[in-house]
């Protein structure tokens, strides 16, 4: 998943919406019908179960409570979304005893609405502020003599808290947060697998309906249309040609001719849960040495697929990807042209989150981790090539969410 990272979020939308309003939507698209049946929600028990989890953990960590904003950790313990302001909304998980939300007393009615787990919601004004409430929560929990900081609680939140209590130690909180998100449970592995079900329609639908001339942005508002269709909200990059060669894509406008390589990557969310799958084809007939890097992609990724075993520590799988496009003729290492990138991150509630499958990362695989698997072979001036599946891990091994792309020419499994 790359989500247009050179592309301005402004500049793309206005891009998107001019393509979308000068090109009618393909009958392949209009003939979607919504995939939102029998979705099913993560429960507040699973979130109960997630929280003594991480009580667990901080008492192993030493940590006498985790100090949450608005961000997918919160979603994850709480099923609360909030979008953070200057007035600090925060959450306090004790190793023991109950939660405490802290909000600004101008929020409390948004924050009543919002909360559906706990009812011990603190109002801070705002000649108080919120860190001297927040150091008194710690010390009526007795959450010493070190608090856990969320990897996305803001500087600012941090430093208040340190200044409001300065007897107290801060530490990151990862070993807590990471090491309940890495781990998914077969719901969360059962969301990912509709959103990968989504995405794979919707790809299929766009991918029938190539057309010379058309834009990079008429291709990913088609894109986006097609999520629209099926109920969800999910985009993607898109790019043609020798720009396929920048892993990350590019700001150049691009038009679609007979025998570019075509590169869509992204996905789609269901109930805060990501997909994220690349398809890489030929606009037309293929040339031999489309179809041999083709192919050379298509062994990486098989390569990553074996050696993604429990007990085997990440770096192994990017290893295995790269020594198949090492041996082939690119790189060495992560040189150009070759495979740039690391082979896979993981992925969850992020797109891209814990743990990486990048070399010096000798985490061990555990049954549960979920990655993305998309060695890439870049050759810039040229074109390149990525082939994107997502995989869970079993007892027994790796399993895809997605059948691979067969062939070039196929880019969907039967």
């Amino acid at each position: 998943m790359k989500r247009r990272a050179f592309l301005g979020a402004a500049a793309a939308g206005v891009a998107k919406l001019a393509a979308a309003q000068s090109s009618p939507v393909p009958d392949a698209i209009a003939s979607l019908r919504p995939m939102t049946a029998g979705v099913q929600p993560i429960t507040d028990d699973e979130r109960r179960g997630r929280m003594e989890k991480a009580r667990r953990l901080m008492r192993e960590n030493h940590l006498g409570a985790v100090v949450m904003e608005g961000g997918s950790s919160l979603f994850y313990f709480t099923g609360t979304r909030w979008t953070a302001t200057e007035r600090t909304f925060a959450w306090v998980l004790p190793a023991r005893g109950e939660p405490v939300w802290v909000a600004a007393k101008p929020d409390e009615a948004a924050a009543h609405q919002a909360i559906h787990m706990g009812s011990d919601l603190r109002l801070w004004t705002e000649r108080e502020g919120p860190y001297k409430m927040l150091a008194q929560v710690f010390q009526e929990r007795g959450a010493g003599p070190a608090i856990g900081i969320e990897e996305r609680v803001r500087f600012a939140v941090f430093d208040g808290l340190r200044q409001a209590a300065p007897t107290l130690e801060f530490a990151s909180a990862d070993p807590v947060t990471v090491g309940c998100r890495v781990i998914k449970s077969p719901a969360e592995i059962a969301l990912m697998q509709h959103a990968n079900n989504v995405t794979i329609a919707c790809y299929k639908a766009v991918l029938s309906g190539l057309q010379e001339g058309m834009t990079n942005a008429q291709l990913s508002a088609r894109i986006d249309a097609g999520y629209r269709a099926l109920g969800y909200r999910g985009d993607a990059l898109v790019i043609f040609g020798k720009y396929t060669a920048f892993p990350h894509g590019s700001v150049q406008p691009q038009q679609l001719r007979p025998g570019d390589v075509v590169l869509i990557d992204d996905g789609c969310t269901v109930e805060g849960y990501q997909s994220d799958i690349t398809r890489t084809v030929v606009f037309g007939k293929p040339t031999a040495r489309q179809r041999q890097v083709w192919n050379l992609e298509r062994k990486a990724q098989d390569a990553a697929l074996a050696a993604a075993k429990p007990g085997a520590p990440c770096e192994s799988v990017d290893a295995a990807a790269r020594k198949v496009i090492t041996d082939g003729g690119f790189g060495p290492g992560y040189q150009l042209p070759g495979l740039p990138h690391r082979t896979g991150h993981g992925i969850g509630l992020d797109g891209h989150e814990w743990t990486y499958l990048v070399r010096g990362n000798k985490t061990p695989i555990q049954p549960g981790m979920c990655f993305s698997n998309e060695p890439t072979i870049a050759i810039p001036g040229e074109f390149g090539i990525r082939l994107e599946d997502c995989m869970y891990i079993t007892e027994n091994g790796a399993r895809l969410f997605t059948g691979q792309s067969p062939a070039i020419d196929q880019p969907f499994a039967p």
